[in-house]
């Protein structure tokens, strides 16, 4: 081999790496610069109300519950299983702190527990109903939503619980930080919590094992059912949070609204997975996600669109984040082999 064609595929080898290494940062962060981007073209398009602190402080404060849903997801994705009780469990768990605050008198951090531990038993049903009895987590958890619905209209006759803690409120939507409601901080709180348990803990990693190949994690000697269960547990903790802020959003807990939750809690999710760590569901991805959508929900209504754009753009973003995903996984499988 001469001198010249070392150089020349010492060239072709760099020219690969750097096609490799721009194509591996679109990846990564296209949707924050097609963010950015939608931030652009709304300001442009309407200055006087998009570009105003008090709109980027309703966008960030309010869709904390959003984000915290959708991070209760992350944990049973993680390890292939699915949850669709989550948004159930955050109307159980708003309601049972409505009700035991409210009608009985509890202080609100003792109700804050006992809405923190209905979360924590509705994950520990749905993990056990999954990994020991062997029942599909889609059907397990369709189930139990549905389950909690009623369990929640019967608890509550119906009605809406008015009156939660102002304390409660205040720790929510009326303190902030540089303008912000606390609600923002709590979410971005979870998500970077959640974001180093799945990078530097070994548990993180297992999970990520689990969800990857069950039977080869199995004989690889990690402690499959323990894992997938404890993912449950995490899942049913987190969305009772939701719930938690939730109450201490609106003051109060409505037996059935919390339903309307759970597809942009999905579409966040998988969208999620296809920035920052593609091909991963990840924290940061999720948060993202979920604040391009709603910044892009939210420009569309200040332009005059109707309100049903909002079901269009969370059921549009999930197929297409699915569908993305699908593309993502072949792709890495052609290269593999």
């Amino acid at each position: 081999m001469t001198a010249a064609t070392e150089r020349t595929e010492s060239k072709s080898t760099a020219s690969v790496r750097s096609r490799s290494l721009v194509a591996d940062l679109v990846e990564r962060y296209a949707l924050l610069a097609v963010w950015g981007v939608v931030v652009i073209v709304f300001g442009i398009l309407r200055p006087d109300t998009f570009l105003t602190t008090a709109n980027f402080s309703t966008i960030f404060g309010s869709q904390a519950i959003l984000v915290v849903l959708t991070l209760a997801l992350l944990p049973p994705l993680t390890a292939g299983d699915y949850d669709l009780s989550v948004a159930a469990t955050m109307g159980l768990a708003g309601m049972t702190l409505a009700i035991l605050n409210v009608n009985h008198g509890w202080s609100i951090g003792t109700a804050i527990g006992a809405a923190l531990a209905v979360g924590l038993l509705v994950g520990a049903i749905n993990g056990g109903l999954v990994v020991l009895l062997g029942i599909d987590s889609l059907i397990v958890t369709l189930g139990t939503s549905t389950f909690i619905a009623g369990v929640i209209l019967w608890i509550s006759n119906s009605q809406t619980i008015s009156g939660v803690s102002i304390d409660l409120i205040d720790y929510v939507v009326v303190k902030q930080l540089l303008g912000i409601p606390l609600a923002f901080y709590y979410g971005i709180a979870v998500g970077l919590a959640m974001f180093y348990v799945f990078e530097f803990m070994p548990i993180g990693r297992r999970l990520l094992f689990v969800g990857r190949g069950r039977s080869v994690a199995r004989l690889s000697g990690i402690r499959v059912v323990r894992l997938r269960w404890g993912a449950f547990v995490v899942s049913g903790i987190i969305a009772a949070f939701a719930g938690v802020l939730y109450a201490g959003t609106l003051g109060s807990a409505d037996p059935t609204s919390s339903l309307s939750f759970l597809l942009p809690a999905f579409a966040a999710a998988f969208l999620g997975a296809t920035t920052i760590m593609p091909g991963r569901f990840n924290p940061l991805g999720s948060i993202a996600a979920v604040y391009f959508l709603v910044t892009g929900i939210t420009g569309l209504q200040l332009l005059g669109v109707q309100t049903f754009v909002q079901q269009l753009f969370y059921g549009g973003a999930l197929v297409l984040a699915v569908a993305l995903s699908q593309l993502a996984r072949r792709r890495d499988a052609a290269s593999a082999g």
